[in-house]
């Protein structure tokens, strides 16, 4: 493919992108997939810088733009050297007219941005938007962190996660046969931290109970050396449905999967009511937290979207805490810098269930901030995704 026609087919790869946020269809990463399946033709050369014009347009454009050549006409303003290549050629993009529409820049929607907890400062909304690292996480059944220093010397440790070893973006470590070996799992930091301060140990019987693939239930299991039993949960069949080979992979025997019917969770948890030693509701929420990773999260989120994702929280957190044996732990969880999604979710349930307590002083020194009774890590700050979590003990 010519440098051209690399940029009109980002251009319609945005148009299907940004009517997909708008409409809430499929996300960008699949989007994308598709559209490189219909373009065979494309080398790896091609996809690769297609895949950047994608994504860099995205990262500029704050809200959902009019269509993909306004998106991409944004990124211009930014990078001028792409203007020659709107050339009106066979396969390439038309020239520029004057004047014409571009895509409004920005960190997000003004809306959007006074949402967020108020922790998190003008300064932080280029670390939001930049590339993420690939965070690896030693499985320790299977590996230590120093295997991971000696496989991917060009590597670094991570502050305050013990397993953690951080390397430069879109390293295709998945490929190295050591992760086909079950050694390590990619987990950004946020949630190695998660993971860790939940407090589980050997003996415990502990409940995921927003599991998706698994990869926070892998850590738990890792944490544990296999030594206890783990519950993991989800509505998503499709999700969780990847959680038991990842487990064989990592030999981690002992987790249990259980598809949950949205509405019926209650019913078909009542052999774990009161019993669960720890419990994790890692909920779903904005992906607020994730931008680096997924920046058309900005276009998706509407005030309606926000709302479902309230009720959901506060509907889980609920349940978890039935689940949660006199004085066990819950942990909430969730990948959002808004305070709607976090602290004030927390001050929520604290004050619906009298007698639960909010732990402090969990998390390792320098990472993260108080935020209420929880902690908020940013990118800016912390180095990983946006994530908020608020550690609970159940009345005795």
């Amino acid at each position: 493919m010519t440098p051209a026609a690399r940029i009109q087919a980002a251009i319609e790869i945005l148009d299907a992108i940004a009517a997909a946020a708008r409409e809430g269809g499929a996300p960008a990463d699949a989007i994308f997939a598709e559209a490189m399946r219909a373009r065979r033709y494309a080398g790896s050369k091609d996809r690769r810088a297609i895949r950047a014009h994608v994504y860099d347009a995205i990262r500029v454009v704050r809200s959902p733009p009019a269509s993909g050549r306004a998106a991409m006409l944004a990124l211009v303003d930014t990078q001028p050297e792409l203007a020659e290549l709107f050339d009106g050629s066979s396969y390439g993009p038309a020239p520029i007219a004057a004047d014409e529409p571009r895509g409004e820049a920005g960190l997000a929607a003004q809306a959007l941005i006074d949402l967020f907890d108020p922790l998190v400062g003008e300064d932080e909304g280029a670390a939001m938007l930049a590339r993420a690292p690939l965070d690896l996480r030693a499985n320790r059944i299977r590996a230590t962190v120093a295997d991971l220093a000696a496989l991917f010397p060009e590597g670094e440790a991570i502050e305050g996660a013990p397993d953690g070893w951080r390397l430069p973006p879109e390293t295709a470590a998945v490929q190295h046969p050591a992760y086909a070996e079950g050694q390590f799992e990619v987990q950004d930091a946020a949630s190695q931290y998660a993971s860790a301060v939940l407090g589980a140990a050997p003996g415990h019987a502990i409940v995921d109970l927003c599991a998706g693939g698994g990869g926070k239930t892998l850590a738990i299991a890792s944490l544990t050396g296999n030594d206890a039993d783990i519950l993991a949960c989800d509505t998503n069949r499709a999700r969780l449905q990847q959680l038991p080979p990842r487990a064989e992979r990592a030999g981690a025997t002992r987790i249990e999967t259980r598809l949950l019917n949205p509405g019926q969770e209650p019913a078909m948890l009542a052999d774990w009511q009161g019993k669960a030693t720890h419990v994790f509701v890692d909920a779903p929420c904005s992906g607020s937290g994730t931008w680096r990773r997924s920046p058309e999260l900005r276009w998706r989120l509407t005030p309606a979207r926000l709302e479902r994702h309230l009720a959901d929280q506060a509907k889980l957190i609920d349940i978890g805490a039935d689940l949660v044996a006199p004085g066990g732990k819950l942990l909430y969880a969730v990948c959002s810098i808004i305070t709607r999604e976090g602290r004030a979710q927390v001050d929520d349930f604290l004050n619906r269930h009298p007698g639960w307590t909010a732990d402090a002083g969990y998390l390792p020194d320098g990472i993260g901030r108080t935020a209420g009774h929880g902690f908020l890590f940013t990118p800016g700050r912390d180095g990983c995704d946006g994530f908020f979590l608020a550690r609970l003990t159940a009345p005795c």
